[in-house]
């Protein structure tokens, strides 16, 4: 929002929120309708374009998160917060905007005529028409967005982001909207005019505004030196991301569209414009000092990602309704991405003072961790993502959900023990995560109920309640003699083996079924030291998230939520690793053999570091 919002500002369309495509339900209709009936394919192709310019801009989105989390050749190194997420939101509100005018004005100026689909002179036209009167106006128009009336009432929404992605290029106010369109809309309206408009040529010249809109705002230099070595002048009819980039940072320069002749000619170019270009060539890959290494859940989680759809992974995991007509496009996602990708790969940065920590991706679904088949290639791959850290001297590699599973490779233990010369540190962060469970537990409990597969994690928090004297119930034998045998002396006696339901604080894990939910009293709190949380079947009870802190408030870079946790929260895996390489410990924790690591010195150590932990759900605040 701009700084005093003008006139128009707002969308006519923003009271449907995340159903405002139903604007173009009609439109849609009506094209397959003429279609079937009258063979006019035109409406067809402006829904087609329409589609086209959604995946053009997502594929813009993935692949410049993914080069700016790597950190080669990016411009601006600083962060991306969840303000700047929620206001680009609107990215797509000018594709629905521009699909309506082409709509109309086939329907009300070319009605049942049909245009070619390829005319030479009608693109020659548009290249012409663009190079020089939109330039020329698109210039002068800027500068004066960049008057102090028109920048407070609507420029200023669109500079309010510094760090700029691909869709800050489009989100605009409404009213700023319409005068682009009519700038852009010249070589289009003149070729209709002229008689020499055609598909093709509406189709490549949307594209090219598009595609270089987002090149000037994906934040990393993608034009080599050879593009301009071979033509010098071509600096004066195509910027770069650099050269647009200063004008977000210095903001009174570098004002062109697409061609800097303008800025040249009128003495706008910022002086600092080649040597940003040169050194943003040369900047490296970045090396982190932690990796935390994950994989997908559920087959949505792929939108989550942060590589994914922005507006999705800025908010915890859930199902959607258009994510279900997306289901076959999903699936061949999906399969291409787990059959065809054998490495892990960055898709998240963020910064912890000093410490930088990327967030790699095992391409592979939690369905695959219960596959015999898949163990082995799955080990593979965390294997040589170890092997590599390690090699480019990461410290710390912690090992998110089912990576580090006791069936898969002991909690971690078999890569230290097949490369005992390992300088980076494997942390499976049980200890952290037992803590912030035990530290959940209302004080002045007596009793709690345990439910679920006994893990490392409920080993460690069974022991600690046990020590403190709180009695945890168990309901089957075969978990009770399996937990006792961890405990020593007199705490035995904490360890009850029951038949009842009766306790108000249930630790549930993997395996807790629906029908012993149904048995829990009402007002139950449901606190899980698994990695994923249990279905929530009781309205009448709480359900506490899986393990996880609040992250401090100086953590930068933070746009996207983790799995099904709410913004600016970590699991306490991802944070055991972080807290690991913070405190610069030298030994592993990993492996179920090997006894936990100190469990108080690393919640205080967390603690310390500014993570905070959750605050309990009630039945009030539901």
């Amino acid at each position: 929002m701009a700084s005093r919002p003008g006139l128009l500002t707002e969308w006519p369309w923003t009271p449907l929120g995340s159903f405002k495509y139903l604007v173009l339900a009609p439109l849609v209709i009506d094209s397959i309708y003429s279609y079937t009936t009258l063979r006019d394919i035109d409406k067809l192709l402006i829904v087609a374009v329409t589609v086209w310019r959604i995946v053009h801009s997502q594929m813009w989105i993935s692949f410049a998160r993914y080069r700016t989390a790597k950190g080669t050749k990016r411009i601006v190194n600083k962060s991306v917060e969840f303000d700047q997420v929620d206001r680009e939101r609107t990215w797509d509100d000018q594709v629905i905007f521009n699909t309506l005018i082409v709509y109309l004005t086939k329907v009300y100026v070319l009605g049942t005529n049909t245009i070619p689909f390829w005319r030479l002179d009608g693109v020659v036209q548009v290249a012409l028409l663009h190079a020089g009167p939109v330039e020329f106006i698109y210039y002068w128009f800027h500068r004066a967005l960049h008057h102090h009336f028109l920048y407070s009432r609507y420029h200023s929404h669109h500079h309010s982001s510094i760090v700029t992605e691909p869709i800050t290029s489009v989100v605009h106010p409404f009213a700023e909207h319409i005068g682009y369109t009519l700038i852009l809309g010249i070589p289009l309206v003149a070729t209709l005019l002229c008689g020499t408009v055609s598909a093709a040529s509406i189709a490549l010249y949307i594209t090219y505004v598009d595609f270089m809109n987002y090149l000037g705002h994906c934040n990393f230099e993608l034009i080599p030196r050879s593009f301009f070595s071979l033509f010098p002048p071509l600096k004066f009819l195509c910027y770069t991301p650099s050269f647009h980039s200063l004008h977000h940072t210095q903001f009174r320069t570098n004002y062109s569209l697409f061609m800097p002749m303008y800025d040249y000619i009128y003495g706008t170019n910022d002086k600092c414009s080649d040597s940003l270009y040169e050194s943003s060539l040369e900047e490296e890959e970045e090396k982190p000092d932690a990796i935390h290494l994950t994989h997908l859940t559920s087959l949505d989680s792929i939108y989550h990602l942060r590589l994914g759809f922005a507006s999705l992974s800025s908010h915890p995991l859930s199902s959607r309704c258009y994510l279900v007509l997306m289901r076959p496009f999903t699936l061949i996602i999906s399969f291409i991405l787990t059959y065809f990708s054998s490495r892990t790969f960055v898709f998240e940065r963020n910064r912890f003072g000093d410490l930088t920590l990327h967030s790699h991706l095992l391409p592979k679904f939690s369905s695959h961790y219960k596959s015999q088949q898949q163990k082995e290639s799955i080990n593979k791959m965390i294997e040589t993502a170890i092997l590599e850290a390690d090699k480019k001297g990461v410290r710390v590699m912690s090992l998110g959900l089912l990576n580090q599973g006791e069936e898969l490779n002991g909690y971690g233990e078999m890569y230290v023990r097949k490369h005992p010369e390992l300088k980076l540190r494997i942390v499976d962060g049980s200890s952290l995560a037992a803590e912030v469970v035990v530290h959940s537990i209302p004080v002045g409990t007596r009793e709690v109920l345990f439910l679920g597969k006994i893990t490392k994690v409920a080993r460690a928090i069974v022991i600690s309640l046990c020590q403190s004297g709180i009695k945890v119930m168990v309901l089957r034998e075969e978990e009770h003699c399996m937990l006792a045998g961890f405990i020593d002396g007199h705490c035995k006696e904490n360890l009850v083996l029951t038949t009842n339901y009766s306790p108000m604080i249930w630790l549930v894990g993997d395996g807790l079924s629906k029908e012993e939910q149904k048995k829990a009293r009402k007002g139950t709190l449901f606190l899980p030291f698994s990695q994923f949380p249990p279905s929530k079947l009781r309205k009448d009870c709480c359900y506490h998230t899986t393990p996880a802190m609040i992250i401090p408030k100086s953590a930068q870079n933070i746009d996207s939520c983790e799995n099904w946790l709410g913004r600016r929260v970590m699991s306490a895996w991802r944070v055991g690793g972080i807290v690991h390489a913070l405190e610069g410990w030298e030994e592993h924790e990993c492996g179920l053999d090997v006894p936990i690591v100190n469990p108080p010195r690393v919640w205080e150590a967390a603690l310390r570091n500014g993570f905070k932990p959750l605050l309990l759900p009630s039945l009030e605040t539901k």
